[in-house]
Order: C-alpha cells, then structure tokens, then sequence
C-alpha cells in the first residue's frame, strides 16, 4: 500500500507539472518554433539531470542488454510523442488536443495487457471510464474544431507513442535509478532531433532566449517540467502497474484548465468541477488497489 501511494503522488505531481506547462508553452512557443524548444528544453534538461546525478553520486552504468531498451523509450517517448504533441497541439485546437491525448491512459490499458500481460480487472475499468468521462466533460466547454485532421492525426500518434513508452519503461529493471533512465532517454532524444534543428537553431536570434520571460520559461519547462517530471513519472511508473499509473495522466488537463482560468482568464463552465471530481473518483479507486 505504502508503494501504491507514493508512485501515485510521484504521477499525480508529474501530470500536474506537465498540465501547468501549456500557460509557459503558450508564452514560449509565440518566439522559439515547436522542435526547437523541444530540443532546447531537453538540453537545458539533460544539464540539469547531469547536476542531479552527481551530487546523488549516481552510477551511470548500464547493461548492454537494456540498451536498446532505454534507446526505445528515447525515441518513442522523448522524440516521436512530445514532437507529434506539439505540432498536433499547433495545427488543431487545445481543445482537440486534451481530447485525443487523453486517451493515452487507455492505450496503456491495452499495451500492459499486450506486453506486461497484465490482468484488467472491472476496478481498473471502471477508474478509466470515470476519468475519461470527466476530461471530455472539462475539454467540452468550447467549441472544438474538428476540421484539421492532421493535428489529429499527429495528436494520436502522440497518445499511442507516449503509452508504448510508458509501458516499455516498466520493462526497465527497478535496480536503474528513474535520473540515470531519463537522461539516458533525453540524451537518445537530443541526438535523433538535432540533425532537424540544426538550421532552425541558427536562426534564433540570442537576445530572445536572453529576455527574462522567455528565459526563464526554457529554464522552467527544461528543468522542471522536463527533467523533474520525468523523474517523477518514470519512478511512479516503477512503483506501479502500468495500466493504473495511466490512469494519472488525466491530471494534465484537469490542472492546465485550471490554471488557464486563474492565469490567462480562460472561462470554464461547472461541467468542470463534475469533470473534476469523476477524475478523482477514478484515481481514488487506484489509490485503494494493492500493486500487483
């Protein structure tokens, strides 16, 4: 039980972090186009990771039979799924984007099931068609355009990738310390992206990454929604099944629609606040369920 509880508050505080993220992004990305701020986030990242693992005095050995393994998770999850999700996040709405990524929770279902064999039970069932239901109730308060299906498509390549990489860490022995596997991952990640951003880097003009707002919104989404969040969701993964730690990503946009109505003065409607509360309700019955 002890487990249970501390993996879903290191999910719970990773999705939140990364829900909070988009008011940054909104600021960020009007300056530095999508795959150069991804890139640039990991940089500032994989830094902050290199800090974190020598004052832990972290061992940064690995055995060359999980090395495939970690290069998966780099370029499915680090690479593939946050590119696919910025660019399907930039040709749709916001509102189609918490739609069609909140179904990552359910591929995880089937991935774990396919992969980890993992038995689904009628809580486990029950706890994502609670949560589902409470994210299209909050995403269901503006209208949403349906129209660009090639944000769509990206977008749901982002939910599958992001759910298979989620299900290959579990794959990853506990023995790994969760900093070692996210700067290796983040490292796979800055090597397959920077042959696309080389050109683009070089058209960035200094003064704006030096300007206080964009600056420190890079050092925020590289250090804490990059390498803490993926801390926390990489080791919350470890500590739970793969298809009941999904159900925490529900978190992001429950939190980004909150903190867009307490920031920017977005409006939400009361199917909020019902939305939000059948999203606890399923975690809850996570919370209550004995790890396997």
């Amino acid at each position: 039980m002890k487990n249970t509880l501390l993996g879903s508050i290191y999910l719970a505080l990773a999705a939140s972090i990364w829900g909070g993220m988009y008011v940054v992004v909104k600021v960020v990305v009007a300056v530095i186009p999508p795959l150069e701020l991804v890139w640039i986030r990991y940089v500032i990242a994989i830094l902050a990771l290199f800090i974190i693992g020598l004052i832990k005095r972290q061992s940064w050995r690995i055995n060359k039979r999980h090395i495939p393994l970690i290069v998966a998770i780099g370029v499915i999850g680090n690479a593939i799924s946050i590119v696919t999700q910025e660019y399907g996040t930039m040709l749709s709405s916001a509102q189609m984007g918490a739609i069609i990524t909140s179904s990552t929770p359910a591929f995880m279902v089937i991935f774990a099931r396919l992969i980890l064999k993992e038995r689904l039970n009628m809580k486990k069932g029950i706890s994502v068609g609670l949560a589902t239901i409470g994210v299209l109730l909050i995403v269901g308060n503006g209208h949403i355009n349906m129209s660009s299906q090639l944000g769509g498509l990206s977008l749901l390549m982002a939910a599958l990738t992001w759910a298979l990489m989620s299900i290959l860490i579990k794959r990853v022995p506990s023995s790994y310390s969760p900093v070692v596997i996210t700067t290796y991952s983040i490292l796979v990640a800055i090597l397959v992206l920077t042959p696309f951003v080389y050109k683009g880097l070089g058209e960035i003009h200094i003064s704006k990454l030096i300007d206080p707002t964009i600056g420190g919104g890079l050092l925020y989404l590289g250090i804490v929604s990059t390498a803490l969040a993926f801390i926390l969701w990489n080791r919350g993964l470890q500590l739970l099944n793969a298809s009941s730690g999904g159900l925490f990503f529900f978190f992001q946009p429950l939190v980004g629609t909150l903190l867009g109505w307490l920031l920017l003065g977005e409006s939400i409607g009361g199917t909020f606040w019902i939305g939000s509360f059948l999203i606890l309700s399923g975690v809850l019955l996570v919370i209550k369920e004995k790890t396997n």
